[in-house]
């Protein structure tokens, strides 16, 4: 792990992640005081990116569980390998062996699930819990164990102790409230939408190939279209998806053609209303930095303002 949250920074940036000071030390603190980190922000801001990079950055295997509803032990955690337990019992029958306890539930007859596989690993590992707002409220409760204790307990063979404590990194979209217990137990921090510059810096480092000017316009103009009433805000994935699609269309001022602008919008809107909203005309207001009256503006500036 890195010495300090500034040489995790530099770290994260190496392997293309920029993370600004407090996201740092929010995540550099949660692993010296071996506690998990929630991160909550909308979708697209970078939250999976993260614990992606961080995996990278300390060379650690990442394990990953993508949380759903109707998410349960035998998908997150451990199952019982049962064709290997009947071969196990056949095999006590054909002998004339009496059939213990340990012949078919030990540690061997585990399928190990995420969380389980985290805590086995014998060397640093990431442990991604991804969209925890999209599990139910009764998973939750059964994640606090592994959670405070790094430990699973198998009512059929006791508690499996972590070998090594993983990282723990939660994301959460805000889609629904977590509960106190959950959050008392993880160090929090809110990641939002980088600022432009920021912005700029992150395109420039994962496409250093494209036109500068182009990749400053671009992000200036998702930066703009984040302020409109969008049923789905683009995030930096969508930014980094439609600078890709115009590099390949040779544009390299986005002002030239609005031809390409309008064929890869698929890029960035994701829904018919946000295609609809988002027309050629609006693309232009946007570009100069107008505000449009025919569409509701979060947190627009006053009337006259720059």
């Amino acid at each position: 792990m890195a010495a300090t949250p500034d040489d995790l920074r530099q770290s994260l940036h190496r392997v293309g992640y920029l993370a600004d000071t407090d996201l740092s030390t929010a995540v550099w603190l949660a692993a010296e005081l071996e506690r998990p980190v929630l991160l909550e922000g909308d979708a697209g801001v970078g939250k999976t990116a993260l614990a992606q990079a961080l995996a990278k950055a300390s060379n650690a295997t990442l394990v990953r569980l993508q949380c759903f509803e109707g998410l349960d032990l035998s998908q997150a955690a451990y199952e019982w390998n049962y064709s290997r337990q009947l071969m196990s019992i056949r095999a006590h029958e054909a002998s004339g062996g009496a059939i213990r306890t340990d012949d078919v539930f030990g540690r061997d007859f585990l399928l190990e699930r995420p969380l389980l596989k985290a805590i086995s690993q014998p060397g640093p590992c990431v442990l991604l819990i991804d969209e925890i707002d999209r599990a139910d409220e009764a998973f939750e409760a059964f994640l606090l164990e592994v959670l405070a204790e790094y430990q699973i307990t198998v009512p059929e063979i006791g508690t499996v102790k972590a070998t090594t404590v993983p990282q723990v990194i939660l994301t959460s979209n805000g889609t629904r409230e977590l509960s106190d217990a959950l959050r008392r137990r993880c160090l929090y921090h809110h990641l939002d939408y980088p600022t432009l510059a920021r912005e700029i810096a992150i395109v420039k480092a994962t496409l250093p190939d494209v036109d500068s000017q182009l990749v400053e316009d671009a992000v200036q103009f998702v930066q703009r279209l984040r302020g409109d009433d969008l049923a789905k805000t683009p995030g930096v994935a969508e930014t980094l998806d439609w600078i890709k699609a115009l590099h390949r269309m040779n544009v390299h001022i986005l002002a030239s053609d609005m031809a390409p602008l309008l064929a890869t919008l698929g890029c960035l809107l994701k829904t018919s209303e946000d295609h609809f909203m988002v027309n050629a005309d609006r693309m232009l207001q946007i570009m100069e930095g107008r505000r449009y009256e025919g569409v509701a503006v979060k947190n627009a500036a006053p009337e006259g303002a720059a």
